[in-house]
């Protein structure tokens, strides 16, 4: 290892070492879910917005609550009903009797972490009025752009069981998070723990900030800073173009995939991985870094096609065996 890449290294040490305070700070509330709040830093790290899927009551809210307070963020939560209207997303103009004008009032986008709950319960028209936010760190309201505070990251959840009622997320917004994270049901043994620190009239579930948002743009520069070699470039596009033609990788799944990966995903599996080798605590990539992240980024950026869900062929299985078949560099 080089000089050079030996000082990137402890550089990179030294400031991620706020990663495990938050880790622990977070596990005072939240037991187990190690797999979600990890991928969450990530999340804050690359600059991406993150897609929630799992059945109620894993704690999904909690955990993006518990975020936020730690990192000492300004936080809004949404209910997404069939009732909404985009203007209770971003906001309105209001008229203003006294002063005999329109004034803007802001709405609750206008925070550092935003959790869109149970997303899917609202319909397009809605789900649509984070589209800018969420691309562009931006809101228009009538006339006028207002910039969004920075970091900015919406956390959205939606439920796999019940579909009555679901408005289905169009594509081109799912590609617009950066991970969607499938979260499992605890072991019995975390249930246990679980069961002793919420069965109770009033849980603790206050936690201290142990950094500040600041913080977060400090080392979302130092991303920039980590050496990526030519050769993890490289399997990061080769794994990418493997989900439009598997055949050319030795694949014969080209009949279950309709649509494969944008080169949106090229971008945030690149921006993902050095975000995971952060929190290692490296200053470089390594192909492990890709592989550990890759399924987050690319399972909801593929259409699986109508034979595919005949065979009960998933993304994620295709995923796996792409992972399995790109040569390793």
């Amino acid at each position: 290892m080089s000089d050079s890449l030996t000082e990137l290294n402890n550089k990179i040490r030294e400031a991620s070492s706020w990663v495990s305070l938050l880790r622990d700070e977070m596990g005072r509330v939240i037991v187990g879910q190690r797999y979600m709040i990890d991928r969450m830093i990530v999340g804050l790290l690359a600059n991406g917005h993150i897609l929630l899927e799992g059945v109620p009551g894993l704690a999904k809210t909690l955990t993006v609550k518990t975020l936020a307070a730690t990192i000492q963020a300004d936080f809004r939560r949404i209910q997404f009903t069939p009732d909404l209207l985009p203007a209770d997303i971003i906001g309105t103009l209001i008229y203003n009797q006294r002063e005999g004008s329109f004034e803007v009032k802001k709405g609750p986008v206008f925070a550092h972490i935003v959790l869109a709950d149970e997303i899917n319960r609202s319909p397009a028209k809605v789900q649509s009025a984070l589209l800018e936010a969420m691309q562009e760190k931006q809101v228009t309201i009538a006339d006028q752009t207002y910039p969004l505070p920075s970091p900015f990251i919406v956390f959205a959840t939606q439920n796999p069981v019940d579909q009555e009622g679901t408005y289905p997320l169009p594509e081109a917004q799912v590609d617009r998070f950066l991970m969607k994270l499938n979260i499992d049901y605890p072991d019995m043994e975390q249930e246990k723990q679980i069961l002793r620190a919420m069965g109770k009239s009033q849980p603790n579930t206050e936690v201290r900030a142990v950094i500040n948002p600041d913080t977060i743009l400090v080392s979302r520069k130092l991303l920039d800073e980590m050496y990526m070699d030519e050769k993890i470039c490289d399997y990061i596009v080769k794994i990418v173009f493997a989900t439009r033609k598997p055949s050319d990788f030795g694949l014969t799944m080209d009949n279950y995939i309709e649509f494969g990966a944008s080169p949106r995903a090229t971008i945030a599996l690149a921006m993902a991985s050095r975000a995971w080798a952060f929190l290692q605590g490296r200053g470089y990539v390594t192909p492990q870094d890709v592989k550990s992240i890759a399924m987050d980024v690319l399972r909801h950026r593929m259409v699986v096609t109508y034979e595919a869900e005949a065979e009960n062929v998933k993304s994620e299985s295709i995923i796996t065996k792409i992972l399995n078949t790109v040569p390793v560099p």
